[in-house]
């Protein structure tokens, strides 16, 4: 009898609909892990709710989430709400003693993120991640399996990114992401800093200080009739301090930006070192570049890994690698490790997360004193 877990998603927009999608690609992994099915979804809307009653597991449409977390037959939840949402859902939903994947940033402020975590102290038998894609690109996955074997040596430098250009467009109505009483004084940088930290938190690198440059570009975007004032980041540049744990102390640059002219949505991740150095970005998502110190010159070498991922998936190795698919993988890992299962890279942490509140608060209050924030 084929193994399943049952999930309910809350919140059926853009990514709740990417969640459902990717549980029906579950036969593209060449896996034993227990397939998700989901069997519930609920949404203040009738519209998003319509979308998903074209999933076929689902059976339960909900507009109230605790309606959701009453039914017995639900065992995880994906929950994919505005920020200002995150504490009061997510400790619902933990208290509940479902398993949670939750999205970043993982609450809308510091302590937000540690009332979740007081939550989970209380219920330690609840599994909690935070959805993170990116990394499961297999050139992410290379840039980690390197550095793992010593490939980097000492560390110079590393830089991750973020940037699109949805915004550029200044016709484009406001948002909740745009205001701070739903995404919060973070900006820019609680919607998308995970994405640039998942990375290099996982790899052990630890910030020591930060300094930043925030711009709040647009100070005014339509809404219905008129305007509404934008009240948060558009953009974030950090400068960290940062050490690993061979004690390697080196800059490590952070960027976040919704306009960024050119981009859709460009992730970079470069890692630099004395014995060899590599790049990746989304824009050349299917090849990883390096380079290894050789003396007074260096060349670059552009690796092609195609399919090459951390879950074995059926779909050929020539092809190309692309975001539905970075979201199966991270499924994939989060399922792993609900189960028990090895997997070599698990999904964003609490712990990660709350790494992550800690950097961002900092970088709040560097930019607002116009000096570097140290940290303990």
């Amino acid at each position: 009898m084929e193994k399943t877990i049952k999930f309910g998603v809350i919140g059926c927009g853009l990514m709740g609909r990417e969640f459902a999608s990717a549980s029906m690609r579950w036969l593209h992994l060449q896996t034993d892990l227990p397939r998700p099915q989901i069997i519930a979804a609920c949404s203040r809307t009738d519209k998003s709710l319509d979308w998903f009653r074209r999933v076929p597991d689902t059976r339960y449409f909900y507009h109230d989430y605790h309606e959701l977390l009453e039914n017995p037959e639900v065992e995880a939840v994906y929950c994919a709400v505005p920020h200002d949402q995150h504490a009061q859902i997510y400790t619902d939903i933990i208290r509940s003693g479902k398993h949670l994947l939750a999205e970043k940033p993982f609450g809308i402020d510091l302590p937000a993120c540690r009332s979740i975590l007081d939550a989970m102290r209380e219920h330690p038998q609840v599994f909690v991640r935070c959805s993170s894609e990116f990394p499961y690109y297999p050139a992410a996955q290379q840039l980690f399996r390197w550095y793992q074997e010593g490939f980097f040596g000492r560390v110079i430098e590393a830089r991750f990114t973020i940037k699109h250009a949805s915004d550029m467009d200044l016709n484009k109505p406001i948002n909740w992401k745009r205001q701070l009483k739903t995404n919060g004084a973070y900006g820019c940088m609680g919607d998308l800093g995970i994405h640039t930290q998942h990375l290099p938190f996982r790899l052990g690198f630890r910030v020591d200080s930060v300094s930043a440059q925030l711009a709040n570009l647009v100070p005014q975007r339509p809404c219905g009739d008129g305007f509404a004032p934008c009240e948060t980041y558009d953009n974030a540049i950090l400068l960290c301090g940062a050490h690993n744990a061979a004690g390697d102390r080196f800059p490590m640059v952070m960027e976040m930006k919704r306009m960024a002219p050119g981009c859709t949505n460009t992730v970079e991740y470069e890692i630099y070192g004395l014995d060899g150095s590599a790049k990746f970005s989304t824009e050349d998502a299917n090849a990883v570049w390096y380079t290894r110190n050789q003396g007074r010159e260096q060349a670059w070498s552009r690796l092609m890994l195609g399919q090459k991922t951390l879950f074995p998936v059926i779909t050929g190795g020539i092809f190309e690698f692309g975001f539905s698919d970075a979201m199966l993988q991270m499924f994939a890992a989060f399922i792993a490790e609900l189960c028990g299962e090895p997997c070599a890279f698990g999904c964003f942490r609490p712990d990660e997360a709350l790494l992550s509140h800690q950097l961002l608060t900092g970088a709040l209050r560097a930019y607002e004193t116009g000096s570097v924030v140290r940290f303990d």
